[in-house]
């Protein structure tokens, strides 16, 4: 009798390096490095300088611990369409190679760590603000809005918004207007980020009832919110010029890397419109890199003489 390879997964006994693995995995690690790109520039920047390095290892160390938490809880509750999408398929709940029970003791060990290592190592403002990412991306977005408006990605991107305020407050003990029009930015960005990917994977949203918009609308449609989006990012990002002094550095890469971003974003609109291969991995990659040179840009800037 041939076995499937996720029953053969499911019976074979794991190994511990495999369980550590399969652990890891539920955290999302690839978007966990995304997170610590927009945490640590903040912290430069708000610094007007480097940080003290204990600053920056404890606020990474609780970060990504918190961000792991989240990523954690939402494997679990999506559990169900995982193991019906090809993207997801793989995942460690799907598999067999977490138990759920043991995914969620996980979590939440992750969530009440995290919080509590932040509060005695940075302060309790950058704790509160970590416990409300874990809160809003696990009630908000994953068990509220996920699968009943397509519009769940712009509200629920918020939880990924929160690291530069943590990043912030972890320096200053406070929240200052950088720091919200970099939390605006992150906001701005998500829906062109993501947005694309759910084109690329609209017959498994589809099939599992997960309403995204980039399966829900039209090419064309979607093309046209990905251009205001970015538009909106791009205009955002020009803010912190005055706001927080910004020099020659941070401006050309806000600029220059701002306007491939929108280019791409018009492409994948021309593209839907003309009834051509619409390509909107293009635009998500695209995003990604834009997002991190401007905070790699933020990072440096301020260490600059001029």
């Amino acid at each position: 009798m041939d076995i499937s390879t996720t029953t053969r997964a499911q019976l074979a006994p794991a190994s511990f390096g495999r369980t550590v693995r399969a652990y890891i995995a539920l955290t999302k690690p690839r978007v966990l490095e995304l997170l610590l790109v927009t945490t640590v520039p903040v912290m430069i920047l708000a610094q007007q300088g480097f940080p003290p390095l204990w600053l920056v290892i404890a606020t990474v160390i609780g970060g990504s611990a918190s961000a792991g938490s989240a990523a954690a809880f939402n494997m679990y509750l999506d559990r169900d369409i995982d193991a019906h999408m090809q993207r997801t398929e793989n995942r460690p709940l799907v598999t067999g190679e977490v138990s759920p029970r043991g995914a969620l003791v996980f979590a939440w060990s992750l969530a009440v760590g995290s919080t509590l290592w932040l509060g005695l190592t940075t302060n309790w403002l950058a704790a509160a603000l970590s416990a409300g990412a874990i809160f809003f991306y696990v009630v908000i977005y994953t068990m509220i809005l996920k699968r009943r408006t397509e519009q769940n990605i712009v509200w629920g991107g918020i939880a990924g918004c929160f690291p530069v305020l943590i990043g912030w407050s972890a320096v200053t003990g406070s929240l200052a207007w950088p720091a919200l029009i970099l939390f605006l930015l992150v906001f701005l960005w998500t829906p062109p980020h993501y947005w694309p990917l759910s084109m690329k994977y609209r017959d498994q949203y589809d099939e599992v009832d997960v309403p995204m918009l980039g399966a829900t609308r039209s090419g064309s449609q979607v093309g046209l919110q990905v251009i205001l989006y970015a538009w909106a990012t791009v205009v955002t990002s020009l803010l912190l010029i005055p706001v927080a002094s910004m020099g020659l550095v941070y401006t050309a890469s806000a600029l220059v890397f701002g306007g491939w971003f929108i280019y791409e974003s018009h492409l994948l609109y021309a593209r839907a419109v003309r009834g051509t291969e619409p390509r909107p991995m293009r635009v998500f990659h695209a995003s990604i890199t834009y997002l991190t040179l401007l905070f790699v840009a933020i990072a440096v800037d301020p260490l600059l003489p001029f």
